[in-house]
């Protein structure tokens, strides 16, 4: 029995994580326009934007669909901020509590359209410009996509 406690113990960490600076995240609005088409699951725009240096939106696009590796590269590059509007998007309250305390607004409110609160799409309409707005709605049609299939047992297992 003891041989099956250590088994399932979880691994101290020993390494402290590394802080790593957040880099800029602005894209033209043709750009933008494409990563949304690249969350609707068009996968030769996917490998467009891996190979015309948008790299973090590829990661994004596949962080949107829970793989973990392009979490991970998010988090690991520089674009923390990214995995945190799609953290929020999930309803972590804590990635929306540090998108505010990062003054990140824009994204804290698409993080939160995207899990259908209302008062930030009316934000969005106000603040945000129409390719933004487009983008917040496939990420909102894919994540409510992946909720479904996660809830359906005839899917279990299948994504």
């Amino acid at each position: 029995m003891v041989f099956l406690m250590k088994w399932f113990k979880k691994k101290e960490r020993t390494e402290t994580p590394q802080q790593v600076a957040l880099k800029p995240i602005q894209f033209p609005a043709n750009v933008v326009l494409l990563w949304a088409k690249a969350i609707e699951g068009d996968k030769v725009i996917q490998l467009w934007l891996k190979e015309n240096g948008y790299e973090a939106l590829f990661h994004a696009t596949n962080a949107v669909y829970l793989v973990q590796h392009s979490r991970d590269w998010l988090m690991e590059n520089g674009y923390a901020h990214l995995m945190a509007m799609i953290n929020a998007a999930e309803g972590l309250e804590k990635a929306q509590q540090w998108l505010l305390m990062h003054q990140m607004d824009l994204l804290y409110h698409i993080g939160r359209a995207v899990d259908h609160e209302t008062d930030s799409f009316e934000w969005l309409a106000k603040h945000a410009t129409p390719d933004l707005i487009i983008l917040a709605k496939s990420m909102q049609f894919v994540k409510d996509r992946i909720e479904e299939n996660h809830n359906d047992i005839h899917f279990f297992g299948k994504d």
